[in-house]
């Protein structure tokens, strides 16, 4: 699989890849870029998958329920790429990948991967928060849920937003 590299302006060297994509992506291959050096002494990753958002009233019939992703192609990208420099600068980062898939998604599909790699597991876990968090609430992203035919668009949530006063 192609990914797309960003080089983002951060202290020290840092092994970046941001890409924002339709196709699946492999959590093993990705994880496999995230071990660099022998200073790493923790990795940290979270893989969003797309949940049963169908709700409880269709489940004893088969609904065809999906969603579909949708970005502003340049601007999403600087916005994570932003995201990514302000956690790798605030945690001492080694290497981060963060891919996102846009297009239409079913249930139980991969959404998003966020890995970190740190010299510590505590920042390597927060900067995988942090990465996720501003993910939800500041990047070009939109949402549209589908279930039986019928779609709407998503408006963000409050608790995604107010997730982001723990890192103010």
């Amino acid at each position: 699989m192609a990914y797309q590299k960003v080089n983002i302006d951060v202290k020290k060297s840092v092994k970046t890849v941001i890409s924002v994509q339709t196709d699946d992506f492999s959590v093993a291959d990705l994880y496999s870029g995230l071990s660099l050096d022998k200073a790493t002494g923790g990795i940290a990753m979270f893989v969003g998958l797309v949940r049963d958002f169908a709700g409880a009233e269709h489940h004893s019939v088969a609904v065809d329920a999906a969603f579909e992703l949708e970005h502003y192609p340049g601007m999403t990208e600087k916005n994570m790429a932003s995201i990514v420099e302000e956690a790798t600068n605030r945690w001492g980062l080694q290497a981060v990948t963060v891919v996102h898939r846009v297009g239409r998604l079913n249930i139980s599909d991969q959404i998003v991967f966020v890995g970190a790699s740190a010299a510590h597991r505590t920042e390597a876990f927060e900067a995988c928060e942090y990465i996720m968090d501003y993910l939800k609430s500041r990047a070009a992203f939109w949402k549209k849920e589908t279930v039986a035919g019928k779609g709407a668009w998503v408006e963000a949530k409050d608790h995604d937003k107010q997730s982001l006063d723990r890192w103010r």
